[in-house]
C-alpha cells in the first residue's frame, strides 16, 4: 500500500512536470537562454555566404544557434544597397529555398530542443528579394479602390515568400498619412481610416492564405510632428481611436491578422513600443488579437537611446516585454539584456513565458513542428511567373489616376510621333519605390519602353517633329550604393547626388520637384505642343504648374515593374483610367494638413483652403451620371449610368455627415464604396447597406 502511494505521488509529480499541452511541455524544458532566443529576431542577410552555386551558413549563425538558439530571422533573403546584396550576390528564388532549408535543418537537427525557425521577410508591395514580382507601392494600391484585386495581390505576395521558405510577411502598412512631407507616405493606403481598413484587410486575407501578415505600424506613425519620420504624434485619445486605430482593428478582427508591428514614434510622449494600454488593453483585450507583436527594428533599444524613457538596454527590454512586445526585431535587447532584466527583477519569468508562448503557438499554427521545409523546385517554378507579372500590371492600370484631360487622351490616329521626355521616362528604379530589390532590367518596363513597345507611334526626342509630348517627372525612392543607412535601414539624407526624394528617411520641407524639373517643364509647355504630364512619385507633390499648363495630367505613383506597359495602354485607350485619389493633393505645403474629413475652415489670404485635387477624385474617358439617393430603413441606393461612349469602371463613394456629434473631429466620412464596371449606356443599381441611419444627417456620393 505504501509503495502504491509512492508510485501515485511520483505520477502526480511527473504529470505536473510534463503537461499535456505541447507548448507548455516545451516551455517546461527550456532554459532562460532558450526562451530569450525565441524572442530574438536578428537581421538575416549576414547569416549566410554565397559564391557561385555554393551556399553556406555563416559562422555568426552557427555561433548564435549554439549559444542562444534563435527563434526567428528577419530579411535573410533581402537584397538592396543596405544589405549589399545585388542581383548577382543575392539569392534567387531557388537559392532562397535552399538557404532557408539549410538554416532550418541546422535549427532542427543541431540544437538541443530542435525548435524550428520563423523566417520573416519584407512584403509591402512584393517580396523584397531577387527575382520576385514587384507590385505598385501602397499608395498606388489604394488608388485602385479594389479590395478583390488587392486580395489577389496579397495572395501572390504571400505565395512567393512561402515558396521560398519564409512564414511572415511584413505588410500591409496601415498608417493613416496626413502629412505628405513624411517620407513613408508611399507605403501607406492614404488618409482615410475606412478605405485603409477595407483595402488593408483584403491584402491580409490574401497573404494569410499562405503566410502570416504583419500590420505596420501601431500606431499614429503617419502623422509625425514636422513630417519627420518617427517623430512624436501629437494626437489625443479621441483622434487616435477615431482615425488612427480603426484600420488596424478591422484588419485584426475581420482579416485575422497574425502579427502586428509597433511604430517607432511616441503618442503624446509615450513610445508605442512601451505602450501597454495600446498593446494589451486595446490590441489584445479589446480587439481579441491572438498573434505575435514585433517591435520594429531596434525600436526597443530606442526606448533607451532615442526616447530616453529607459535608463539602460535591460530596462528598455523590460519595458517592451511588459507592454506586450513578443519579438525584438534586431534582437539587441531581448538577446543581450532580457536575462539581465530578469536577474535584476525588472521582469518575471512568467512575463517571458507569456511572450514565448505566443511565438511557439504561431509556429505550431503554421505547422512548422510537423514540416519546417519547402520544395526547392517549386520556388524556382512559382516565383515571378508571367501570371504574377500580369497581375502587377493590372494593379498598375487600376491605380493610375487621371487628374486632368482636355480631350488629348486617349491618343488617336493623328498622334503619329510622340516625344517622351523627363527624368523618370526611362529610369527603372524610379518607378519601383522603396523596399525594392535590385532588378534584372529585362523584367522591368519603363515608361519609354512601354510607349515604344506599344507600337502606335514613332518615339522621338525632337519636340519640333512630335505631335504630342509625354513628360514624365516626379521623384524617386531608388536606393543606391552611395547612400549611407541608419541601423534601422532607413536612408540618411546627405549632400551627395542621391536621386532619392522619398522613401524611409527622406522627409521633405516642401513638395516641389527637385532639381531643374520645374524649369524644364516650363520650357516644354512654352513650346506649344500638346503635353501629357505623368508623375512618378511616392507622395503628393505640388502640381499647380502642371495642372494649369498640361493638356492632360496622370498620376501613376510608383507603379511597379509593369508601370510602362500600363501607361502605354492608358495613353492609347486600351485601358480606361479609373483610379481615385486615396490622399488629397495640396495646392502648397502651407495647407498641410489638408484632408477631406477636416472640419470646415476659412480660406488663406494667399489661396483657397481646399486641396488642388481632393480625396476620391479621378477622371475617366467616359462620363457617369448619378440618380438622387434613395435612403431606406437599412440601405442606401443610387443608380449609376455610363452616359459616355466608352466602357469604364467607376468607384461609387458614399459619404455621411452626423446630425449631431459629441466630438468635432470631421465634417464628413467615407462610409462605403463599390467599384463597378459599366458598358457605354449601361446603368446599375448600387446598394449600400446602412445599419445606423439615426445619426446620419446627410448621405451623398461625391
Amino acid at each position: 500500500m505504501r509503495r502504491f502511494g509512492l508510485v501515485l505521488l511520483l505520477l502526480t509529480v511527473l504529470a505536473a512536470c510534463n503537461p499535456t499541452d505541447p507548448i507548455d511541455r516545451l516551455l517546461s524544458q527550456m532554459t532562460i537562454e532558450e526562451k530569450c532566443g525565441q524572442l530574438t529576431c536578428p537581421i538575416g542577410f549576414t547569416l549566410y555566404g554565397k559564391e557561385g552555386d555554393s551556399l553556406w551558413l555563416a559562422n555568426d549563425f552557427i555561433g548564435r544557434m549554439d549559444t542562444m538558439p534563435l527563434g526567428s530571422c528577419w530579411a535573410v533573403l533581402r537584397a538592396d544597397p543596405w544589405s549589399q546584396k545585388t542581383v548577382e550576390t543575392g539569392l534567387d528564388p531557388g537559392e532562397s529555398a535552399r538557404m532557408l532549408n539549410k538554416m532550418q535543418r541546422y535549427a532542427v537537427e543541431n540544437t538541443r530542443l530542435g525548435i524550428p525557425l520563423l523566417f520573416c521577410e519584407e512584403t509591402p508591395h512584393g517580396h523584397m528579394a531577387v527575382g520576385t514580382t514587384v507590385f505598385p507601392t501602397g499608395i498606388a494600391q489604394a488608388s485602385t479602390w479594389d479590395p478583390e484585386l488587392l486580395e489577389r495581390m496579397g495572395e501572390v505576395m504571400g505565395l512567393e515568400i512561402r515558396l521560398q521558405g519564409a512564414h511572415v510577411g511584413y505588410g500591409p502598412v496601415l498608417d493613416i498619412a496626413r502629412d505628405p512631407r513624411w517620407s513613408r507616405v508611399e507605403e501607406t493606403m492614404g488618409e482615410d481610416p475606412y478605405l485603409s481598413g477595407v483595402l488593408g484587410t483584403a491584402v491580409v486575407k490574401g497573404m494569410q492564405k499562405h503566410v502570416v501578415a504583419t500590420l505596420k505600424h501601431l500606431a499614429a506613425y503617419g502623422v509625425p510632428q514636422g513630417g519627420h519620420n518617427a517623430a512624436n504624434a501629437d494626437v489625443g485619445p479621441n483622434r487616435l481611436k477615431q482615425d488612427y486605430l480603426p484600420a488596424f482593428e478591422k484588419a485584426v478582427k475581420e482579416g485575422q491578422a497574425g502579427s502586428v508591428m509597433t511604430a517607432y514614434n511616441s503618442i503624446d510622449g509615450v513610445p508605442c513600443t512601451a505602450n501597454r494600454w495600446l498593446l494589451e488593453e486595446v490590441l489584445r483585450q479589446s480587439w481579441g488579437f491572438k498573434g505575435v507583436v514585433f517591435a520594429d527594428l531596434n525600436a526597443i533599444n530606442a526606448l533607451y537611446a532615442t526616447h530616453h524613457v529607459a535608463a539602460d538596454p535591460a530596462e528598455a527590454a523590460a519595458m517592451a516585454l511588459q507592454a506586450g512586445v513578443d519579438i525584438d526585431l534586431g534582437g539587441y535587447n531581448y538577446g543581450g539584456f532580457l536575462k539581465e532584466a530578469l536577474q535584476r527583477g525588472l521582469v518575471t519569468e512568467a512575463d517571458i513565458d507569456r511572450a514565448v508562448r505566443h511565438v511557439l503557438q504561431l509556429k505550431y499554427d503554421l505547422g512548422l513542428f510537423d514540416n519546417p521545409y519547402v520544395d526547392e523546385a517549386l520556388a524556382e517554378q512559382g516565383v515571378g511567373t508571367p501570371e504574377h507579372v500580369a497581375l502587377a500590371k493590372q494593379v498598375a492600370l487600376e491605380s493610375a489616376v487621371l487628374l486632368k484631360n482636355d480631350g488629348i487622351l486617349p491618343f488617336d490616329e493623328s498622334i503619329k510621333k510622340v516625344a517622351v521626355l523627363g527624368p523618370n521616362a526611362d529610369h527603372m528604379y524610379a518607378q519601383l519605390g522603396d523596399y525594392t530589390a535590385p532588378q534584372d532590367p529585362d523584367r522591368v518596363v519603363t515608361m519609354l519602353e512601354g510607349i515604344r513597345g506599344k507600337g502606335r507611334a514613332v518615339v522621338t526626342d525632337d519636340l519640333r517633329a512630335a505631335d504630342a509630348v509625354v513628360l514624365v517627372v516626379g521623384g524617386s525612392s531608388a536606393r543606391d550604393f552611395k547612400t549611407n543607412y541608419q541601423d534601422t535601414g532607413a536612408a540618411i539624407v546627405e549632400e551627395h547626388a542621391s536621386e532619392m526624394d522619398c522613401g524611409e528617411g527622406y522627409d521633405r520641407s516642401t513638395l516641389r520637384l527637385l532639381g531643374d524639373q520645374e524649369a524644364m517643364m516650363q520650357q516644354v509647355y512654352a513650346f506649344g505642343k500638346p503635353v501629357v504630364t505623368v508623375y512618378i512619385c511616392g507622395r503628393p507633390m505640388e502640381m499647380t504648374q502642371s495642372s494649369e499648363q498640361s493638356n492632360a495630367l496622370l498620376l501613376l505613383w510608383y507603379p511597379g515593374m509593369e508601370g510602362g506597359a500600363a501607361l502605354a495602354d492608358i495613353l492609347w485607350g486600351d485601358y480606361n483610367p479609373s483610379g481615385k485619389l486615396p490622399i488629397s493633393i495640396p495646392r502648397s505645403v502651407g495647407q498641410i494638413p489638408v484632408y477631406y474629413s477636416m472640419p470646415a475652415t476659412g480660406d488663406y489670404v494667399e489661396e483657397s483652403a481646399k486641396p488642388l485635387y481632393p480625396f476620391g477624385f479621378g477622371l475617366s474617358y467616359t462620363q457617369f451620371d448619378y440618380s438622387p439617393l434613395e435612403v431606406g430603413d437599412d440601405e442606401v441606393v443610387v443608380v449609376v449610368t455610363n452616359v459616355g461612349d466608352r466602357d469604364g469602371d467607376e468607384v461609387v463613394q458614399l459619404y455621411a455627415s452626423a446630425k449631431t456629434q459629441a466630438l468635432t473631429l470631421w465634417s464628413k466620412r467615407l462610409v462605403g464604396f463599390q467599384r463597378i464596371h459599366l458598358q457605354a449606356g449601361e446603368s446599375q443599381r448600387v446598394v449600400f447597406p446602412v445599419t445606423d441611419l439615426s445619426a446620419i444627417y446627410s448621405l451623398r456620393t461625391d
